[in-house]
């Protein structure tokens, strides 16, 4: 499990084996059982998490109880709340596991210590943000610029990886459109 979350470091920036072994030193080990929780709404989000097989979606719950899926996460990705990691408030959403899954995990404590004392992965940490926050904006913009057809088409360009794994009701929730709209989508486009 280390030696996959070591690759996945060393192919984005440079760290010393001493600075890798503090990173590893101060992550939890978890395994999770598909639709396991590691997140529960109403918790506070205490981890930040590198998913090292399997995959995660982040979610909130609306009041008719119909769910709405904010983030996936699979291989090499990170997952949390971020709202409630950063300021320690109550989660809006959860985290559930959509596979066995198997993440490291870092308490927030842990996630800053390193943070000040491995300057490559307070870099790398910031350079992800920034990808994340440029993806919430492209999301954004799609949703409210484009068609179900071409937000399924991008969805499929973007994630290759994702579409095939992910249950097709967590896409559309994702997508903002139902299943049933979505299963036209994909019979037009030829998907089976």
């Amino acid at each position: 499990m280390v030696e996959t979350f070591r690759h996945y470091l060393t192919s984005k920036a440079a760290f010393t084996d001493a600075e890798l072994e503090q990173l590893e030193a101060a992550a939890i080990v978890k395994k999770l059982k598909r639709r396991e929780h590691l997140l529960h709404k109403g918790d506070v989000c205490r981890y930040m998490a590198f998913v090292v097989s399997g995959s995660l979606r982040l979610y909130r719950t609306d009041e008719e109880a119909e769910e709405h899926i904010l983030r996936f996460a699979i291989e090499n990705w990170w997952m949390t709340d971020p709202e409630s990691f950063r300021t320690g408030l109550p989660a809006q959403g959860a985290i559930e596991a959509l596979e066995d899954t198997q993440v490291l995990l870092w308490s927030r404590e842990n996630w800053e210590l390193v943070k000040r004392e491995v300057p490559a992965f307070h870099a790398l940490e910031n350079q992800l943000a920034g990808h994340y926050l440029d993806a919430q904006v492209n999301r954004l913009y799609t949703a409210i610029s484009h068609s179900a057809e071409v937000r399924y088409q991008e969805f499929v360009k973007a994630f290759p990886d994702f579409y095939q794994r992910i249950p097709l009701h967590m896409i559309a929730s994702y997508l903002g459109v139902s299943r049933e709209t979505l299963s036209r989508i994909r019979k037009q486009a030829g998907f089976h």
